[in-house]
């Protein structure tokens, strides 16, 4: 009897409302017979109503979770939108520069500009001076060198720099053979170089939508290939003659010796510090090192 009693609630659960429960007694066999029938018919619409809600729920999901796609990437492409305008196309900046600076130092590098071929033209020449120096003299109260031993060692120095005497007289001509020098020549390429890079940059600042017929814009850098040919005109020229004149002279007192030299200027500057000369109108200054 337990048992049937038990049976019969459990219909009745599944039956929901449609069964009456009010009493757990025995069922007869008719009872059970159409209370299995309302069971199973209510069972199946149950399971057709559980099916129908998760269906519509997870198509609500799916729609929730397609539309939060949307947006994540909207949301994304604006950022990458705005990522490329700040970076690229700032707003509110416009790019600009002084004209009037601009022509100005373009104007005062095109002066400066010729510099380059003075200097080229001047290697292959010397730079001509003319200096006048003294030395003690015979009756210097400290002792000094007659004018005869000045001129001995002003002729040792000549010679031993490969010059000869051309003409003696009062004033004394040497001529020597100077000789070509590689670093002179790698020096020139080089100044020539940076020279070139500069009116490259220059030009292409200027004319940078310029168009060459069969050439396109040009690249004005190229012009830095022509700096190996300052080093070639030098070398072309090849040795040079230069030419020394020295004059000597005394005061009446013979206590100071006067030696005039017209010459390549290095080559002057060399012969007084060998000879221990001193420039007239300058007094000589003793480096600290001594």
């Amino acid at each position: 009897m337990k048992s049937s009693s038990i049976a019969s609630s459990l219909l009745c659960i599944l039956a929901s409302s449609a069964i009456s429960c009010s009493a757990f007694a025995p069922v007869t066999k008719t009872a059970r017979t159409t209370a299995q029938k309302l069971s199973v018919n209510d069972f199946s619409l149950l399971i057709s109503d559980a099916a129908d809600a998760v269906l519509s729920t997870a198509s609500d999901v799916v729609d929730t979770v397609a539309a939060a796609s949307t947006d994540v990437s909207t949301v994304a492409d604006e950022a990458a939108t705005a990522s490329t305008t700040s970076s690229f196309e700032p707003t509110g900046f416009n790019p600009t520069y002084s004209k009037a600076s601009y022509y100005t130092t373009l104007a005062l590098y095109v002066a400066s500009f010729p510099g380059l071929w003075s200097q080229i033209k001047r290697s292959t020449k010397a730079k001509v001076k003319r200096k006048t120096y003294v030395s003690d003299g015979e009756m210097a109260p400290g002792g000094g060198k007659e004018l005869r031993q000045q001129a001995g060692e002003i002729m040792a120095y000549m010679k031993a720099n490969n010059y000869e005497v051309a003409e003696a007289g009062e004033t004394i001509t040497f001529k020597g053979l100077v000789a070509r020098s590689t670093s002179q020549a790698f020096f020139l390429v080089f100044c020539t170089a940076i020279g070139m890079a500069s009116l490259a940059l220059v030009l292409q600042i200027q004319f940078q939508d310029l168009e060459l017929p069969f050439i396109g814009a040009p690249n004005w850098f190229l012009l830095t290939l022509l700096s190996p040919y300052a080093g070639i005109y030098y070398w072309k020229s090849g040795d040079r003659v230069d030419d020394m004149k020295v004059k000597l002279a005394t005061n009446d007192d013979e206590t100071l010796n006067e030696i005039t030299i017209e010459g390549n200027d290095e080559e002057i500057d060399r012969m007084w510090r060998t000879l221990d000369l001193r420039e007239k109108g300058m007094v000589k200054v003793e480096g600290i090192l001594g």
